[in-house]
C-alpha cells in the first residue's frame, strides 16, 4: 500500500475534517480550506493526496470522510492539540497565543514523549 509520511499541513487537514465532523457533522473542501485558511486549490491538491493514501474517502456530493487510519491520525492530533491549548490556558497564556502555540506543539512532539507529557 502507498504510505506516506504526513507533513504537518496533511495532517492539519484531517485534523479539520476531524473537527468540522464533529461540528456541523459534515466536510466538505469549502469548509476545510474556510476552517484553516487557506485556497481551495491547495486544499484539493491536499485532499487528492490523502485520498490516494488513504486516509481520506469522498463521496460523489463531495462530503469528506476520514478512513480509519486517517481517523486515528486525526484523532491524535487533536488529541494533543486540546492537551496543549489546555496547559497554556492553564498557565495564563491568552487563547489566541494558546491555540496558535498548540498548532505547531501538536507536531512537533512524538508518539513517546506526548505520552510521558500525558502521564506526568
Amino acid at each position: 500500500a502507498y504510505h506516506m509520511t504526513l507533513s504537518s499541513s496533511m495532517e492539519d487537514y484531517l485534523e479539520a475534517v476531524l473537527v468540522l465532523r464533529k461540528q456541523s457533522g459534515y466536510a466538505r473542501c469549502v469548509d476545510v480550506a474556510a476552517y484553516l485558511q487557506v485556497t481551495k486549490p491547495s486544499v484539493s491538491r491536499a485532499v487528492k493526496e490523502l485520498i490516494k493514501a488513504k486516509y481520506l474517502c469522498k463521496d460523489s456530493s463531495g462530503i469528506l470522510a476520514l478512513t480509519s487510519q486517517g481517523e486515528q491520525v486525526a484523532t491524535a492530533v487533536y488529541e494533543r492539540h486540546c492537551f496543549f491549548t489546555e496547559k497554556l490556558l492553564a498557565a495564563g497564556v491568552d487563547p489566541q497565543t494558546a491555540e496558535k502555540e498548540a498548532c505547531r506543539m501538536e507536531h512537533g512532539i512524538s508518539e513517546a514523549s506526548f505520552h510521558k507529557l500525558k502521564d506526568a
